[in-house]
C-alpha cells in the first residue's frame, strides 16, 4: 500500500545505537534496583539490536513487518476476500445446520442388510465353550481387580 523507501546504511546505525544506549540505561537502572541477575537480563535484551544490525536480522524483519502489514491491509479491503470470508462462514453454519437437523429427526445413515445381520450375529455369539452369553438384565459381570478396588473403598466408606 505503501513505500517507506530505501533506508540507508547511516539511519540503520542511528536506529541500532539509539536502541543500544536506551537498553544500557534500562541495565543500569535494573541492575541497581533489581540486582545482578536483572541487569545481566538487561545487557543480553540490550545486546539484541546490535546483533540483529551486524547479521541484517533488522533490515529482515521489517521486510516480513511490511510484508505482513501489505497482506492484512489488503485482506481487509478486499470485497472479493470478505465474499471468501462470508462463504466459508455460510458452509460451517450449514454444516452445523445438517448435524441438528440428523439428530433432531432421528434419522441415521441408511443401512445395508449385511450390517444389521452381522450385528444381529455379533449378539448371539457363544464363548469358547459353546455357553451362551449370560443375559443382559442379570448381574453385570464383575472383573476380580475391579472387586477388589470396590471392597476397599467400601472398606474406607466410600462409595
Amino acid at each position: 500500500m505503501w513505500d517507506a523507501g530505501v533506508v540507508d546504511d547511516v539511519t540503520w546505525g542511528v536506529l541500532t545505537v539509539t536502541l543500544t544506549l536506551l537498553g544500557g540505561v534500562w541495565t543500569w537502572f535494573a541492575y541497581q534496583r533489581r540486582g545482578l541477575a536483572a541487569g545481566l537480563k538487561g545487557a543480553a535484551f540490550t545486546l539484541v539490536p546490535l546483533a540483529a544490525y551486524l547479521t541484517e536480522t533488522l533490515q529482515m524483519f521489517t521486510r516480513v513487518v511490511g510484508a505482513v502489514a501489505d497482506w492484512a491491509t489488503s485482506l481487509v479491503f478486499s470485497p472479493v476476500v470478505w465474499l471468501g470470508v462470508v462463504l466459508a462462514g455460510l458452509s460451517v453454519l450449514l454444516f452445523g445446520a445438517s448435524r441438528a437437523v440428523a439428530t433432531r429427526s432421528g434419522s441415521a445413515p441408511a443401512r445395508t442388510a449385511t450390517s444389521k445381520k452381522s450385528k444381529k450375529q455379533s449378539t448371539e455369539k457363544t464363548d469358547a465353550l459353546g455357553a451362551a452369553p449370560a443375559p443382559r438384565g442379570g448381574a453385570p459381570v464383575v472383573d476380580d481387580d475391579l472387586a477388589d478396588i470396590e471392597a476397599i473403598l467400601r472398606k474406607r466408606g466410600i462409595s
